[in-house]
């Protein structure tokens, strides 16, 4: 018995409205309601009408609806229902969010936004629409093994198999293929521009470089010879993943003979502890790819740097392959080397680094172990659970842009095969490897930075603004952690959530417990860091290693994607074989457009912790969300403050540049 105030609310995207008509019910404690409204939402609406009950409902549990239709069938993007009841001259806000495709005939149940878990519900009001909401989830997302040995994928040959949930809305899908149709039409704008059949000189490079707004990009094609700016690009360029202290000197290092001396450098900065080094082993013995029936060829250096007391990383010498028994020691390059043959030498580093950045660093470390969270998420916890509620933000379009990779760029005949020396299948074995020695502490910031000796680094900046962040969305997650289980008991007891730390180890990551993932979860405190670990994969470390793409490598020469003849043996080196080294025209055109419709700013970006989403009631977690955004606030300020004072600002981790999840 009473009077109800009932708001519909609809997405503003494209045709999230709809023709169709929707009839609602209410569902209480005591008693269900069939609302004698049939309303027909309209993009981007609130629609508010008040109704009259004679039953006594009880307490709110759910809204029912059901979208009817005449002829046709057109989805409808619900954004939430909010209720208002008056009782005592009281009025009491529920809301039911829903945010998601609302298609067919099926009746959807809506539970009120407080979250939930089993242990909670005593009473078992929400046990059998928890049970029939996962068993449904576990039948639209499934798990699939798209090559051996690499990460479980969600089960989809193309996009179009994705549940429409997960789904790019429709302004995100039309800028997404728009820009790959301009991409394209550049890359013909550009042959037809240069009219050159091969590149001469290094500065013919310039007649692809449409980099004339791009700062940095300017700044790249200036400095990127220099020893300096080339050591920068390991502590704050687009992959600071690989550098690491020495605490001795690499086994692989042989000193060629008449070289002793740079080994008595390398010693003293040693103790020192200013010894830094980039291995780029994993590549060893790796097939390199045949473009146009052209063999490329790859590379696996090591690359020694020193550290000065102004921050500058150096190069000190660069080894292109590992030796071999059965070959002569292989040359160390160094700078005191003529500048070409140095310059070369650098080459294939960058393009070493190029491979591992895109497939170990970007690819298998951000987007494939986030599709492991989402998948994961959806099939073990119901969207009542208080994580449920906590990660979902986090994971938009991530299925779709992953399945889209799959079809497109790293498929057979895809872009890695058209254009990267690891085509060709050698870029799945990248992938397999780099997957074999996958760990739990190398995605934790705090673990990996300690690991590889980087803390306290002042010029370090992707370090500092990392833990920084860390730190941020650690406090985020205790808050909400802290608020649902108030004890380590209430973790340990809590079956979905230990379901969905299984799937991600034991199936997801393909039995990753031995490189020190959990399968469980025994206190808040382990809850917390996994969590945060999560959160930070999705949004603050895609964003550090995906957006510098266009920035570090539309200057092809920086950064080549593929190299076209073996590297050097000798320190004779000419200007010819640089250029018939570095990609062709072709190919560098290529680079250049994947590296802009990659890396740029995404129109439809949602900063990091700014959804607009609420998934949660009560003032508890929309307090814990506010101080969130304050702590992101107060950090932007810091750094924008900071980044005024660099001859080159570091701008990839500033939140307002930090998407919220991984949507390119």
């Amino acid at each position: 018995m009473g009077r109800y105030r009932v708001r519909v609310a609809t997405g503003s995207f494209a045709f999230s409205g709809s023709t169709n008509q929707v009839q609602l019910w209410l569902v209480g404690q005591r008693a269900e309601a069939e609302l004698g409204m049939q309303l027909r939402p309209t993009r981007g609406q609130m629609e508010d009408f008040e109704v009259d009950v004679s039953e006594d409902l009880g307490p709110l549990l759910f809204v029912k609806l059901q979208k009817i239709h005449l002829f046709l069938k057109d989805a409808w993007f619900c954004n939430h229902i909010t209720v208002w009841t008056f009782e005592k001259s009281m009025e009491k806000e529920i809301v039911f969010p829903c945010y998601r495709w609302v298609q067919g005939d099926g009746i959807i149940c809506l539970p009120e936004a407080t979250a939930w878990t089993m242990g909670k519900d005593v009473q078992g009001l929400f046990q059998k629409h928890r049970e029939e909401e996962l068993e449904e989830r576990r039948r639209l997302y499934r798990w699939a093994t798209w090559k051996k040995g690499i990460l479980l994928s969600v089960d989809a040959k193309s996009e179009k198999d994705l549940p429409l949930d997960v789904r790019f809305h429709e302004n995100k899908k039309i800028d997404f293929e728009g820009t790959l149709i301009a991409g394209m039409t550049e890359i013909a704008l550009k042959r037809t521009y240069t009219l050159l059949s091969s590149w001469s000189s290094l500065e013919d490079f310039d007649q692809i470089f449409w980099c004339s707004k791009n700062t940095l990009a300017k700044k790249v094609r200036q400095s990127w010879k220099d020893d300096d700016f080339f050591g920068y690009q390991f502590l704050n360029g687009v992959n600071p993943t690989v550098l690491r202290r020495s605490t001795s000197l690499p086994t692989r290092l042989v000193i060629p003979p008449g070289a002793e001396e740079i080994q008595i450098q390398l010693e003293k900065k040693l103790q020192e502890g200013c010894l830094f080094e980039a291995d780029f082993s994993l590549l060893d013995g790796i097939q390199p790819n045949v473009i146009q029936g052209e063999r490329q060829y790859l590379a696996a250096p090591l690359v020694m740097f020193k550290m000065e007391h102004d921050g500058k990383l150096l190069p000190m010498a660069i080894q292109l392959q590992p030796p071999c028994s059965s070959s002569p020691v292989p040359p160390l390059f160094l700078p005191s080397d003529p500048s070409l043959t140095w310059l070369l030498a650098k080459a294939w580093v960058k393009n070493s680094d190029f491979q591992l950045h895109e497939l170990q660093a970007h690819l298998l470390k951000t987007h494939l172990v986030a599709e492991v969270f989402a998948v994961a998420t959806m099939r073990c916890l119901s969207g009542m659970h208080p994580i449920f509620k906590l990660l979902i933000p986090h994971l938009r379009y991530t299925l779709e842009i992953n399945t889209r990779a799959r079809t497109k760029l790293i498929s057979d005949g895809g872009i890695f095969d058209q254009v990267v020396n690891t085509g060709g299948g050698g870029h799945l074995e990248v992938l397999r490897r780099a997957t074999a020695c996958l760990t739990y502490r190398s995605l934790c910031p705090p673990d990996d930075l300690a690991d590889r000796g980087l803390l306290g680094i002042p010029s370090a900046l992707y370090v500092h603004d990392a833990l920084r962040l860390w730190d941020i969305i650690s406090r985020y997650v205790q808050g909400i952690v802290h608020l649902h289980y108030s004890e380590d008991k209430v973790v340990q007891n809590d079956p979905e959530l230990q379901n969905w730390c299984r799937e991600i180890t034991e199936i997801g990551l393909h039995g990753a417990q031995a490189r020190g993932f959990p399968v469980s979860f025994q206190s808040r405190a382990d809850l917390c860091y996994f969590l945060t670990m999560c959160i930070f994969t999705c949004t603050v470390q895609h964003s550090g290693i995906n957006q510098g793409q266009l920035d570090w490598y539309a200057w092809v020469p920086n950064a080549p994607c593929t190299m076209r003849q073996p590297p050097p043996t000798t320190k004779d080196v000419t200007l010819e074989m640089v250029m018939a080294t570095l990609p062709n025209i072709q190919q560098a055109c290529l680079q250049m457009t994947i590296s802009w419709h990659l890396g740029r700013f995404q129109p439809d970006m949602v900063p990091l912790g700014q959804h607009k989403e609420e998934y949660f009631s009560g003032p508890g977690p929309k307090a814990v969300l506010s101080f969130f955004q304050e702590e992101l606030n107060t950090l932007e300020k810091e750094i924008v403050a900071r980044n005024k004072n660099l001859d080159l600002p570091y701008e990839y981790l500033q939140p307002s540049r930090i998407e919220n999840s991984i949507t390119i």
